[in-house]
C-alpha cells in the first residue's frame, strides 16, 4: 500500500486546478452515497405504510446499507492502492445504480433488502477515494482543512434528502425517489469516467503488493494498540449522527411534534446545510497533532449530552430542533477524527489505517441502526416511548465510547508531539 502514501510536493496554481476538478468529480459519487445513507428517515412512513414494516425491520434495513458499506470497504480499501481510484470506483459505482432501480422496482421487503445491499457495496469506496486522493495529491498540512471542504460538499447529497426527497415521496410516492436516485448516480458515474485522470505521483512507486500482503497488513493494523480507541470512537461518532439523520429524525417529529412529511424535510433540510459547512469549520480549527485527541474525545461527550436532552425534551418542538440543528454543527468533529487516523500511523499505513476507520464507520452505522430499532420495538412493546429510549440508548453509546478513546493507548507518534 505504500506505494501511494508518499507525499507530493505542493503542487503549482495549474495543477491544483486541475486536481480540484477531479476531486469534486469524485465528491459526486460521495454526495450520492451521503443521500442513500440517508433516505431512511424520509422513506420510514411510506415504506412501512406499504410494507408494514416493524421498528425492528426498518431499523434493519437501514443498518443494511452500512453493513454492506462496512464489510465491503476492506476490499475496496486493497482495490484502490492496487488498481487505483479511478477503476475502482467506475467498477463499483453502478452496483449502487442497479442497486437503486432494483429498490425502485421492489416488490417486496426481500427486494428492498437486495437493493439496499447492492447500494452499500456500490458506495463503499466513495469517500475512501476522495480521502486517499487527497492524501496523496495535496500537501500534507493541508489534509484536515481540504478534508473538512470535501465532506462539506459530500454533504449536497444530504440537502437532496431533505425537502426535496420530501415533496417527490409526498406526490409521487417513495419509489420515485429510488428513481431519481438511480438517474443521478448515472450522470456521476459518467462524469468520474469523463474527469477523473490519476496524476503521477511523485515519488518512485515501491513494489506493488498481493492482495494477500495487504490483507495481512489490515490484520497486522489491528494488532497496534492503540488503533482500538480509534476504532471503538469511529464506530459512534458519525454513527449517533447518522442514526439521527438517517433513520430517526422524520419518525421523532412526525410522531412526537406531529410535524408533516414536508415539515419534517424541512428541518433535515436544515440540519443538512448546517452539516455541509461544519466539517470545513471543524477543519480550520483543527488544534493540531498535540491537543487533537482531547478536542475530539470531549465533542463526543457533548454529543452524547445532546442526545440526553432529546430525549428528554418530549414537549417542546422548538428546543428539539434547536438541538437537532446543534448536533450538526457538532457533528463536524468528524473530520478531526480523519486527521488523527492520519497523524498516528507512518505513511506506509496510511491507507490502509483510513480504510480500517472508514470500515468500523459503517459498521458502527449499521449497528446502531439495528440495534435502536430492537430498542424501539423493546420500548413500544412496554408502553414507553420508543423515540426517547433510542436517544437514550444512543448518548450511552457515544459516552462509552469517548470514555474508551481517552483511556485507550494513543499512538507513539501523537505521544511524541505531546508536550
Amino acid at each position: 500500500m505504500n506505494k501511494h502514501t508518499t507525499q507530493p510536493t505542493s503542487p503549482g496554481p495549474t495543477d491544483e486546478r486541475a486536481l480540484w476538478v477531479m476531486l469534486l468529480a469524485l465528491l459526486s459519487g460521495f454526495a450520492l452515497s451521503q443521500a442513500f445513507r440517508t433516505t431512511t428517515a424520509i422513506l420510514a412512513q411510506g415504506l412501512t405504510a406499504e410494507f408494514g414494516l416493524s421498528a425492528q425491520s426498518l431499523g434493519a434495513f437501514a443498518g443494511l446499507f452500512g453493513l454492506s458499506f462496512g464489510v465491503a470497504q476492506l476490499l475496496m480499501g486493497v482495490g484502490l492502492d492496487l488498481y487505483g481510484l479511478r477503476r475502482t470506483v467506475l467498477t463499483a459505482f453502478p452496483l449502487a445504480i442497479a442497486g437503486s432501480a432494483l429498490s425502485a422496482l421492489a416488490p417486496g421487503y426481500a427486494g428492498l433488502m437486495a437493493g439496499q445491499l447492492l447500494i452499500g457495496m456500490g458506495c463503499s469506496p466513495a469517500f475512501l477515494a476522495c480521502t486517499l486522493f487527497i492524501a496523496r495529491h495535496f500537501p500534507a498540512d493541508r489534509f484536515a482543512f481540504i478534508s473538512g471542504v470535501a465532506m462539506g460538499v459530500g454533504g449536497l447529497g444530504l440537502l437532496f434528502t431533505g425537502t426535496p426527497l420530501a415533496w417527490l415521496v409526498q406526490h409521487g410516492g417513495w419509489r420515485t425517489g429510488y428513481a431519481v436516485l438511480a438517474g443521478l448516480s448515472a450522470l456521476s458515474w459518467l462524469l468520474i469516467y469523463l474527469r477523473v485522470h490519476e496524476p503521477p505521483l511523485r515519488a518512485a512507486p515501491a513494489a506493488q503488493e498481493t492482495w494477500g500482503q495487504a490483507l495481512r497488513g489490515f490484520a497486522e493494523l489491528l494488532l497496534l494498540p492503540h488503533t482500538w480507541g480509534i476504532l471503538l470512537l469511529g464506530m459512534s461518532g458519525y454513527a449517533a449522527f447518522l442514526s439521527l439523520r438517517g433513520l430517526w429524525l422524520a419518525p421523532l417529529l412526525m410522531d412526537r411534534f406531529h410535524l408533516t412529511l414536508v415539515d419534517s424535510g424541512n428541518v433535515a433540510l436544515a440540519l443538512s446545510l448546517i452539516a455541509l459547512f461544519a466539517p470545513g469549520l471543524s477543519g480550520r480549527l483543527d488544534p493540531g497533532t498535540a491537543k487533537r485527541r482531547p478536542w475530539i474525545a470531549n465533542a463526543s461527550l457533548l454529543m452524547a449530552a445532546l442526545f440526553v436532552a432529546l430525549a428528554l425534551l418530549r414537549q417542546h418542538t422548538g428546543a428539539s430542533v434547536a438541538l437537532i440543528l446543534l448536533m450538526g454543527l457538532l457533528s463536524g468533529y468528524g473530520v478531526l477524527q480523519y486527521a488523527d487516523v492520519r497523524a498516528s500511523y507512518p505513511p506506509a499505513l496510511t491507507g490502509r489505517a483510513l480504510s480500517a476507520f472508514t470500515m468500523a464507520m459503517f459498521l458502527g452505522v449499521a449497528l446502531m441502526q439495528w440495534f435502536t430499532g430492537i430498542v424501539a420495538t423493546w420500548a413500544a412493546q412496554r408502553g414507553t416511548d420508543p423515540h426517547t429510549a433510542v436517544m437514550l440508548a444512543i448518548a450511552g453509546w457515544l459516552a462509552l465510547a469517548s470514555m474508551g478513546f481517552r483511556w485507550l493507548p494513543e499512538s507513539p507518534l501523537v505521544a511524541a508531539k505531546n508536550p
